[in-house]
């Protein structure tokens, strides 16, 4: 979509059309970044680290719910496989990898899925990313955001 500049009182401005608005959530009133490179809504603060963790959490049992645990295991390594070639590899990876090759469907569920600390910390590098779409990842972080 195309937007005019156009005279605004005694300044230049673009009028931002009423469904781009809503789909960015945002109203009268609300910020905007104006930057070079474009406008965009303003950075809403971060989720808290507990809200973090259960946004994961809700991820990797969306997960669960959609997919075998095979297919799962096969995406983690699938994905570790590309992640290791490309050079982005992090210690948790090694972990993942284990629990993948070892094929027991416990210990799986457990590190996708148990609000422990372990699981907890092995969530903050999932290896699953790619089995859900974009839009229900986008619909999770929506509902975690309230």
């Amino acid at each position: 979509m195309k937007g005019a500049v156009r005279r605004i009182g005694n300044s230049l401005g673009v009028i931002v059309p009423k469904p781009i608005l809503k789909a960015w959530g945002v109203g009268e009133g609300d910020q905007l970044e104006v930057t070079a490179r474009g406008i965009r809504p303003a950075a809403r603060p971060g989720l808290s680290h507990q809200a973090l963790a259960e946004l994961k959490r809700s991820i990797a049992l969306a997960v669960v719910r959609r997919f075998t645990l095979n297919e799962i295991r096969a995406q983690i390594l699938a994905n570790l496989h590309r992640w290791r070639r490309q050079g982005a590899w992090v210690s948790a990876y090694d972990e993942w990898q284990g629990i993948a090759e070892r094929r027991d469907d416990g210990e799986l569920l457990a590190a996708m899925l148990s609000r422990d600390d372990e699981a907890t910390r092995l969530r903050q590098s999932m290896p699953f990313v790619g089995l859900l779409s974009q839009e229900e990842v986008r619909r999770l972080h929506e509902e975690a955001a309230g």
